[in-house]
């Protein structure tokens, strides 16, 4: 294939953007910085922008390169199902790969792209199928993060000589001291705290969030005012490996054994049917039960091991209390066991949809655990549960992924 001459690459790339109004010059020079000033370094320090394809990451990289510093773009590819070169919303793949590479060499900065698609199926997918597996509910892209990007591309990161990374994670990165926080972004409607939890304070003094005060629509218009396309690109979707959005195929071809048949039991022992294979449900469902006592009734309870789906009334799905493993602490406290001990109030949100609820952190039998002020419905092992600073909304304190939860006596 003929090689694609600048013409061409700008054809593709720089064009006018419809129904994106682009940013005044003096926003975009207030847009500039705003990354100076996140980065916190001198014009000239070379930053490593992680470029996924996406107009985040993308602005992100030409406001670096702006604001004067010496840029590096990498990108990851994660994964290649065929159909994501082709599937909007989709991410690390095919057409994302190629937006990014297009808009570095428009940019004018180098830009390397890094198979990493048998760690991202190690350490995301894998481990994804094999949560369902185990009744949990996992989320993907809280483990992407804490695994191939914050720690792999860190050493990448470090290894090219940067001085720091830049991500399009709608987060903010505050020092206080000789520390630093994570805090909400200023749009909350986009804040991503929650899926980065588990960075470590370490990773957290490296990383950079130039977009932290700016809102989506304000992207959009950098991206537009630069003449870049990709301003108009949709968003990438939740589990950006599942190009279909059916994640139970790729679940079922990975680990089969999860459509082991069995029994859906009320947690009063009464058994009312068969399900087809433990992997269909979570906790908190009721679509697709298939059994009628005229009651309404919720999965309440998993149990892999006798591949039974234990259901109930909406009020037994209500957790007092739940235990956390694999926990990450940024807080003031020297460790989480630490502020556990001392029964330190937190705000837990154990969804990233939900609101965070008033609960204490306690030590009980060598576990960390939330115990909450008022019961707190839909909680799932597998899933996230981070902690908030009750005095401070806006940062982050850590958490930790749920590990089993205790209900409320009903």
């Amino acid at each position: 294939m003929a090689a694609m001459t600048m013409d061409a690459l700008t054809d593709d790339i720089l064009c006018p953007v419809p129904d994106i109004a682009p940013m005044s010059q003096a926003d975009l020079d207030a847009a500039i910085e705003s990354v100076r000033q996140a980065v916190g370094l001198p014009q000239g320090a070379r930053v490593v922008a992680a470029m996924s394809g996406g107009v985040d990451s993308t602005v992100v990289a030409a406001l670096l390169h702006k604001a004067g510093y010496d840029v590096v773009g990498v990108t990851l590819q994660l994964y290649d199902h065929g159909e994501a070169l082709k599937k909007k919303g989709a991410c690390c793949a095919g057409q994302d790969i190629h937006d990014a590479r297009l808009a570095a060499d428009l940019i004018g900065i180098p830009h390397y792209v890094l198979d990493y698609e048998n760690r991202f199926k190690d350490a995301v997918i894998d481990q994804f199928a094999d949560s369902y597996l185990k009744g949990q509910t996992p989320v993907p892209c809280i483990r992407c993060n804490q695994t191939v990007k914050f720690r792999d591309l860190l050493d990448v990161a470090r290894d090219l000589g940067a001085e720091a990374m830049a991500t399009g994670h709608y987060v903010r990165r505050a020092t206080h001291g000789n520390r630093s926080q994570m805090r909400k972004a200023v749009d909350h409607s986009r804040d991503q705290s929650y899926f980065l939890f588990a960075t470590t304070q370490d990773q957290l003094d490296y990383l950079r969030f130039p977009l932290a005060d700016l809102e989506k629509p304000q992207v959009r218009g950098v991206a537009a005012s630069l003449g870049l396309r990709i301003a108009a690109k949709p968003d990438s979707q939740d589990i950006c490996f599942v190009p279909t959005g059916d994640y139970r195929t790729l679940i079922d071809r990975l680990r089969p054994q999860g459509r082991e048949a069995g029994d859906i039991v009320h947690m009063d022992g009464r058994v009312l049917g068969r399900h087809s294979g433990i992997t269909d449900y979570t906790i908190g469902q009721r679509r697709g039960l298939n059994v009628a006592v005229g009651e309404p009734l919720f999965v309440v309870k998993l149990d892999p091991d006798n591949r039974r789906v234990i259901v109930g009334p909406r009020e037994a799905l209500l957790t007092a209390r739940l235990t956390l493993e694999e926990t990450n602490w940024l807080g003031d406290q020297a460790t989480i066991e630490e502020a556990a001990r001392d029964g330190a109030p937190v705000l837990a949100r154990v969804r990233s949809t939900r609101q965070p609820s008033s609960a204490r952190l306690a030590f009980i039998d060598g576990a960390v655990q939330v115990v909450f002020d008022q019961g707190e419905e839909g909680v799932a092992p597998g899933q996230a549960c981070v902690l908030y600073d009750p005095a401070d909304d806006e940062r982050v304190m850590g958490g930790g992924f749920i590990q089993s939860t205790e209900a409320v006596a009903v």
